[in-house]
Formats: structure tokens, C-alpha cells, sequence
């Protein structure tokens, strides 16, 4: 069921962004620096492309640039659970040191303990 609306929602994904290339076919001028500094400067680099890929080509920057955001804000969180699972496997070893350190051949009460009764 969650297979077919899958499917479902990429096809009309896919018809919006076909319209929109279509809506959108005109070429535009991008430049890479505005008219009077690249004037004063000597370089004028510009590009010509259809306005469709211009949209396309913001959208998945924003995208990215909000993945690396979020990425970058739960850096702390990633961390700190790094931390709390090396001090489980620590005191996890411990525990384990503990129980055969102190184990004799007749205690009822570790026994007990390690059958999990």
C-alpha cells in the first residue's frame, strides 16, 4: 500500500516539475559579479542557461545548505550520545569484572542474579 503511494506521490512530482521546466524554457544571463564592479575589475564571467535549471539548481542549494544547517545543529546531540554509550559500555564492563571477581562456587545471590530469575 505505502509502495503505491510512493509511486503515486513521485508521478505528480515528477508532472509538476516537467511543468514547470516547460513554463520556464526562456534563457537568462547569470553574472557572476553586477555590472559596475566587474567593470572596475577587468572580469565579467557570466553564464546563459534556461530559467527552469536556475530554479532547479536553487532549490536542491537550499536544500543542501539546510541539510548542513541542521547537521551542524545537532552536532551537540550526536556527541553527547557518543558519550553516553561509551559510559554504558564502560560500566557494562565493570559490572561484568565485578560479578566475576566476587563469584564463589556456592553464592545463591549471584547466581540468581546471572540466571535472570
Amino acid at each position: 500500500m505505502i509502495r503505491y503511494i510512493r509511486y503515486a506521490f513521485l508521478a505528480a512530482l515528477a508532472v509538476v516539475l516537467i511543468t514547470v521546466a516547460l513554463a520556464n524554457r526562456a534563457m537568462v544571463t547569470l553574472h557572476l559579479l553586477p555590472e559596475g564592479l566587474s567593470g572596475f575589475l577587468g572580469y565579467s564571467w557570466q553564464v546563459s542557461l534556461p530559467l527552469f535549471i536556475v530554479i532547479f539548481l536553487g532549490v536542491i542549494g537550499g536544500v543542501l545548505i539546510g541539510f548542513f544547517w541542521e547537521w551542524m545543529r545537532e552536532h551537540r546531540l550526536r556527541a553527547e550520545g557518543k558519550r553516553a554509550k561509551k559510559a554504558a559500555i564502560e560500566l557494562s564492563r565493570e559490572v561484568q569484572t565485578l560479578k566475576a571477581k566476587d563469584a564463589r562456587p556456592g553464592d545463591d545471590v549471584l547466581a540468581l542474579l546471572e540466571d535472570g530469575r
